[in-house]
């Protein structure tokens, strides 16, 4: 509301943001697990005195490096650059509730990308003990890491008493913490599991490599075994509105959801039956089937995890368009365009009531959909008048649920009612036009 629009055509913000976190999800879930994977196979092959495991570990790590350190930090950045452009409300309300929180994560986070490099570096050049030392530095940073972030992301679905305390501690242990981090701490296991499949199946056909396959399955499989159970505490824990998304509420988020879990039941079997009990012939083409089906799962899992905090962006505290719950009767009786800093436009009248209208729905309906792209408003148009359009306005979240409230006053509705009746179908004109 306090905050220009930055406009995302066809895609839509909401999606681009998706796009770009779900990848750095990927990435940094393995960054979190394989950090324990990398120092517990080394130990294991110096225990086991196998050179062909020490070595297996060494290009892994070249590999884990790359990926985590460099990919991840691009997508971690991209995801701060977006959500800072698309829903800087959110975001600001997020960095001034958890300031310390973020400084903290950031300082673990320094310290992993410098140990993992250091870890890199010194295979040859430092003593097996103080090597290892450095790998464990990278993996509990990486853990904490994790144990923070996850938090605040948590905190996004269940605020618990921090909308009454505003304390940090009341929301960063909110009440889907602790089953959160156990899910996400058994995604970031298994997907170093996974992972590893890509550079097991690299190596020469031998008896070796195939030891090395089995190995790594046995980090997969606990994994996909215990997630439900956690994900089953994690749902006894969120508020009932987005149980009832889950449920149905948006068919979209519940066919996700239920082809998340055949995906993933399907992932369990193929590693049972692939690399754990026929590990000679599994391949390389089979280990990017695992990734993808491990992938296709942890989308679904924040696709739907993203989906059920609506009508809201910070539960119970801030709607998906921006305004505060606190604010919503002053801005309703005041009119948006009076409350707003950045409307290009700051009262109504006849002669601008369409440009009122276009710019209402640029502040509060962007957020989620878009002119002819992913959430397409037209469909929804069909059929409908003005005075339809008015009605439905007066009172979004009855008529179509889990939709915030229309902030303005009666003016402003009856504005954006008629501007989106000038839209024709599906040639309308794209938002892009008039200079925005």
């Amino acid at each position: 509301m306090n905050f220009p629009v930055w406009e995302v055509p066809v895609l839509g913000g909401g999606m681009l943001i998706g796009v770009i976190a779900v990848v750095h999800v990927f990435i940094s879930h393995f960054a979190v697990g394989g950090g324990l994977f990398l120092v517990m196979t080394e130990r294991k092959a110096y225990s086991e005195q196998s050179a062909v495991l020490l070595d297996y570990v060494k290009r892994h790590s070249k590999f884990f490096m790359l990926l985590s350190v460099v990919a991840g930090a691009v997508t971690g950045v991209g995801i701060w650059f977006t959500i800072g452009l698309i829903h800087p409300s959110a975001t600001s309300a997020l960095i001034h509730a958890f300031v310390w929180g973020w400084a903290i994560e950031w300082v673990f986070f320094l310290v992993e990308v410098t140990s993992i490099i250091v870890y890199v570096k010194t295979w040859e050049t430092m003593n097996r003990r103080s090597h290892i030392i450095v790998g464990w530095v990278y993996a509990v940073s990486s853990l904490l890491t994790l144990a923070v972030i996850n938090g605040i992301v948590a905190f996004m679905l269940t605020p618990g008493d921090w909308l009454e305390t505003r304390g940090f501690w009341d929301g960063i242990f909110n009440p889907s913490y602790l089953p959160s981090l156990v899910a996400r701490t058994l995604i970031a296991v298994g997907f170093a599991g996974v992972y590893a499949f890509l550079t097991a199946t690299r190596l020469e056909e031998t008896a070796e490599r195939a030891t090395i396959i089995r190995y790594s399955a046995l980090w997969a499989l606990p994994a996909l075994v215990l997630l439900p159970v956690a994900l089953y505490w994690y749902y006894g824990v969120i508020p009932e509105t987005a149980k009832e998304i889950i449920g149905g509420g948006i068919e979209a988020i519940e066919s996700t959801a239920h082809y998340g879990m055949i995906a993933a039941v399907v992932l369990l079997l193929l590693v049972l039956v692939g690399p754990l009990l026929r590990p000679r012939s599994f391949s390389f083409g089979q280990a990017l089937v695992l990734l993808v089906l491990a992938s296709l799962s942890l989308f679904a899992a924040e696709r739907v995890r993203e989906a059920v905090r609506k009508p809201y962006v910070l539960f119970g505290y801030m709607y998906s368009n921006a305004v505060r719950v606190e604010d919503y009767e002053r801005v309703e009786e005041a009119g948006l365009l009076a409350s707003s800093k950045w409307l290009s436009v700051r009262a109504i009248d006849e002669s601008n009531e369409l440009t009122v209208g276009r710019e209402l729905f640029r502040a509060q309906c962007m957020s989620c959909h878009t002119v002819g792209g992913y959430q397409d408003i037209l469909p929804h148009l069909a059929d409908r008048t003005v005075e339809d359009l008015e009605v439905i306005l007066m009172d979004m979240p009855s008529f179509r649920g889990y939709m915030p409230p229309f902030a303005g006053n009666d003016q402003e509705r009856l504005a954006l009612a008629r501007w989106l009746m000038t839209l024709p179908g599906p040639e309308a004109r794209p938002l892009s036009e008039g200079g925005h």
